[in-house]
């Protein structure tokens, strides 16, 4: 893993990589989808609705797995001071927002029918939207610790920090009474019929492929600003060398 800490050997991969993710990403999740909306029966108690599982399920794992890239990039930086480590960890932080707000969002869609109701302060419910407003904190320290040129310590131990509301995320409908259903997919077996759960890791694996791609993209395009504001500068020193 360290090879790939050069930055222009990281570049290299990531320049073919990232298409190859996106593209590769947007299929599989199309597929996923057209399977789940035109193939998949109606749930005999939720009908219809169910179809919203293709994209609240994987939107959910991907905001809880969006901090959890956070954390272990943060841990990397920290640790072992990774050159990468903490533009990964800023570069997962936006799609992993974006994820957590459509899982908020259909959730909201799906509780209404099948609630009665489209927001209720259970343990799940809350404690994903602790997570958008991480991910608000992490976004702005970073903003900060770029423009105010702060430690980048100062995020990646938010990073760590934040990582302990995942394992409630993921264990609040054990904890508490909550409206919301228990775990449905646990270690070596599942709750779904496999008439919902083929087509539902398929749009796992879509939205992860396309995840994985935008954060490539992102860290290229970081990567990108810190070579040419670092040009910037050489060239202002310069400047005033001759000057």
């Amino acid at each position: 893993m360290h090879g790939f800490a050069n930055p222009k050997r990281f570049l290299s991969l990531a320049q073919w990589l990232t298409p190859l993710l996106l593209v590769s990403g947007l299929i599989v999740t199309a597929v996923a989808l057209f399977w789940g909306v035109t193939s998949v029966p109606p749930d005999r108690l939720m009908g219809e609705t169910v179809r919203i599982l293709f994209i609240h399920v994987p939107t959910a794992w991907l905001g809880m797995g969006g901090w959890s890239a956070i954390a272990i990039s943060s841990l990397v930086f920290l640790v072992w001071r990774h050159p990468l480590a903490a533009i990964a960890a800023r570069a997962a932080a936006v799609p992993g927002l974006v994820f957590t707000i459509i899982c908020l969002a259909t959730g909201s869609i799906w509780g209404r029918p099948t609630w009665g109701t489209w927001w209720v302060w259970d343990g799940r419910l809350t404690s994903m939207l602790v997570l958008a407003f991480l991910y608000l904190a992490y976004i702005a320290l970073a903003q900060a610790s770029d423009r105010e040129g702060v430690s980048a310590r100062i995020p990646a131990i938010f990073g760590l920090l934040g990582a302990v509301n995942i394992p409630i995320i993921n264990r609040s409908v054990v904890w508490w009474n909550s409206l919301h259903q228990p775990p449905s997919i646990t270690m070596g077996k599942s709750a779904i019929d496999a008439v919902f759960l083929q087509p539902l890791l398929l749009a796992v694996l879509g939205f992860s492929l396309i995840f994985g791609g935008v954060v490539l993209a992102r860290m290229r395009a970081l990567l990108a600003d810190i070579q040419a504001e670092a040009r910037l500068r050489r060239r202002a020193l310069e400047a005033d060398c001759n000057a």
